[in-house]
């Protein structure tokens, strides 16, 4: 089919060749039963490909569910997705059936694919391969013929490398791969589709069509867009009800725009010089154990070279000529006689030449939950209670950090 006749059909706008050519590769293989991966960025629209496969497909009079595995709690995608037996959870008063059962025939279409638990990746590998599946509280196998478009806006060869993401699966669902680009990537496309939004809206809401005066295209242009076709809809809709003026000018415009985001960093744990990719929050706790354990190790160093060497520990004494006290290295030297000026509790300690028959290592614990629990608090403590801004502190999701907050008892 005619790549313009699918614009037109599905209402897709623009004529940038990465566009142009991740349309064609959803013509091509939307007529085969190869599982395709469609990767890109939030708010490109991702599901209107799916559809396009679907609508293309010999499946096209059968059913087609788009289901978001990012929305659905970790405990019940499993049911969701493959059913379960009455009685066989908390709360399964009847036996339900999966959308793998009830688009049996049809299309599939999984939004979100990273965030889909680890077990659930395991039930949806054998889906792939054999067509079977198990029911949650059943022993029986059942059989299925449901195609799988999959979407997500994550790196999955990178969460497969993390351990996130199990990489048998992502080699499955990525037999084919379709790229849909960012709206940056696609400039020349960008003034028209403000202007299909503002005629939209003009409609609408019965107000008269704007139009943008040449600083103001250029504004548009060349912002970046991080919310991609979502966030340009909907900032064309914004100027729609609230412009005064059918003429928008660039201060106009810069009013309805936001600033740009700073990009989020966390504190960082080494060397100011030095730069780090922090993940999870997991590589966080592990960066902060590993300097606290090599700050304690050097400690411990310190004082154990004293035990085993008595004569270091004259480096500590008071020199009356001098009146300077003498130091282990690393300890800063003070120009006064020992004690002067100091209060009981901050009296110097003295080493003396007493022999130490018997000392122990003792080895720190550090514990990964309570540290864990720990920043948690802080974030939620310094961002006064709000989820959002606290899982984006400290590089979760706030689906993530809601389960953290039931599986610590945290009391926001």
């Amino acid at each position: 089919m005619d790549i313009q006749a699918i614009k037109n059909r599905f209402g897709i706008i623009g004529s940038s060749p990465a566009l142009n050519y991740a349309l064609q590769v959803a013509v091509q293989v939307a007529n085969t039963d190869l599982t395709v991966l469609i990767n890109g960025e939030s708010g490109v629209g991702k599901e209107v490909f799916s559809q396009i496969i679907h609508a293309l497909s010999a499946r096209k009079h059968n059913p087609f569910i788009a289901v978001n595995c990012g929305a659905i709690p970790e405990g019940t995608i499993d049911s969701e997705l493959f059913g379960h037996e009455k009685g066989s959870f908390t709360g399964a008063v009847d036996s339900r059936k999966g959308y793998f059962e009830t688009v049996n025939g049809g299309t599939i279409f999984l939004d979100e694919i990273g965030e889909m638990p680890m077990g659930t990746q395991a039930r949806l590998l054998r889906v792939l391969e054999t067509g079977e599946y198990i029911r949650v509280g059943s022993s029986k196998v059942q059989k299925t013929d449901v195609r799988v478009v999959a979407a997500t806006n994550r790196d999955l060869l990178e969460r497969t490398q993390q351990g996130k993401f199990r990489e048998d699966l992502y080699y499955r669902l990525n037999t084919v791969p379709i790229r849909v680009p960012a709206l940056r990537d696609r400039k020349e496309d960008i003034p028209l589709l403000f202007r299909k939004f503002s005629v939209d809206f003009s409609e609408k809401y019965k107000t008269p069509s704007i139009q943008l005066d040449e600083e103001a295209r250029n504004i548009l242009v060349n912002y970046p867009w991080r919310g991609n076709i979502r966030e340009l809809k909907n900032i064309a809709e914004q100027i729609s009800v609230l412009s005064s003026d059918k003429l928008v000018t660039a201060n106009d415009l810069k009013r309805f725009l936001p600033d740009q985001p700073e990009v989020n960093r966390l504190p960082m744990l080494a060397a100011p010089q030095q730069t780090s990719d922090f993940n999870s929050e997991r590589d966080i706790l592990y960066k902060l154990f590993f300097d606290m354990k090599k700050d304690v190790t050097e400690v411990k160093k310190m004082f154990f070279d004293i035990l085993q060497n008595p004569n270091m520990a004259h480096a500590a004494e008071y020199h009356p000529d001098n009146h300077v006290m003498h130091n282990y290295p690393g300890v800063a030297e003070m120009n006064t006689p020992p004690g002067a000026g100091l209060g009981p509790a901050q009296q110097p300690i003295i080493l003396s030449d007493n022999k130490i028959d018997h000392h122990e290592e003792v080895e720190e614990t550090l514990s990964i939950a309570d540290k864990e629990k720990e920043l948690i608090v802080k974030a939620l403590k310094k961002h006064k209670g709000k989820r959002k801004d606290a899982a984006l502190d400290l590089g979760i999701s706030e689906r993530t950090l809601y389960r953290k907050l039931k599986e610590y008892n945290i009391a926001e």
